[in-house]
């Protein structure tokens, strides 16, 4: 879900930990560590990702990016076809396409949490302002921003969003975003946690004061957790990629994890190794020395 840029300087060589296992899966982020900047998808990316595929090792895009986001992704899927998009929400088959894809697995976040955790932030940090995420829609409050480039399929308080009888109601809820023109991030970020609690799980990877609320226990490391299991792929068979909040679980979930350069002091913080940074085709850089080891 990042839009913008990096938040910090990169680095120049990537510091790479031993694999307990040979890695079976890839599991990368999106905004900030598999693409640049500018969203482009570089033509070593690509072929580091085809040429892991090629080795029989499995590549899932993890990110917090709704389904309907995934087109800039989608030519690289390959042969499985799936994503975990929303933070582990959702998992996708993105073989049909842009508007054409299918929900294979939803985590849905209740809309009675929905519901306490807009009341508990309305209280602990009055001024914020919600949007609701679909697994088809997208609606938001008239005073939420136009971040996300769309246009909302309705305006109006999020209370009445999350009503029973709401545009949309027949649709799973994968996620609320909660947006605060004036607080710090990570200041916006603990107060919530610590507002909402158990209700729901909060997590941010925009460098503005932007939260992503799921359901409890709903993470891009659980929902992972599900996919491997179900594959017979233990932690220690995978390596993850990621760098902003969002992805601290699965990185600390993962056998072997890489913060990107440009990532957040807490994904550093838990990854067990370090690239470069996205600008710099950190993703290609690890995955060409994985297969270089095969040989």
């Amino acid at each position: 879900m990042r839009e913008n840029g990096p938040v910090t300087s990169a680095t120049r060589q990537p510091e790479t930990p031993a694999a307990a296992l040979p890695p079976r899966l890839i599991a990368t982020d999106l905004d900030g560590t598999l693409l640049r900047d500018d969203k482009s998808v570089s033509e070593r990316t690509v072929a580091a990702l085809a040429a892991a595929e090629e080795a029989g090792i499995e590549v899932f895009f993890v990110t917090g990016r709704p389904a309907r986001w995934m087109d800039v992704v989608s030519d690289h899927v390959h042969g499985h076809g799936l994503a975990i998009c929303g933070n582990g929400a959702a998992v996708v088959d993105l073989h049909g396409g842009p508007g054409a894809h299918r929900f294979v697995k939803v985590r849905e976040l209740a809309r009675e949490n929905a519901l306490d955790a807009v009341r508990l932030l309305r209280e602990a940090a009055p001024g914020t302002v919600f949007a609701v995420e679909q697994t088809y829609g997208f609606y938001q409050e008239p005073a939420y921003p136009k971040l996300h480039m769309e246009i909302p399929d309705t305006l109006a308080a999020a209370e009445r969003l999350l009503a029973p009888d709401a545009p949309g109601a027949g649709e799973p809820v994968l996620k609320i975003l909660a947006f605060h023109h004036e607080l710090d991030p990570d200041a916006f970020l603990t107060v919530a946690r610590r507002a909402v609690g158990d209700r729901a799980t909060i997590t941010r990877s925009s460098p503005s004061a932007l939260l992503e609320i799921s359901g409890p226990g709903v993470s891009k490391a659980s929902t992972l957790e599900l996919c491997c299991a179900e594959r017979g792929i233990s932690p220690e068979e995978v390596v993850a990629f990621g760098d902003m909040p969002n992805d601290v679980e699965m990185l600390t979930w993962a056998g072997t994890s890489y913060a990107m350069g440009n990532a957040h002091p807490a994904v550093i913080a838990a990854a067990s190794g370090r690239t470069v940074a996205n600008n710099e085709d950190g993703v290609a850089v690890v995955i060409e020395k994985i297969l270089a080891e095969r040989l």
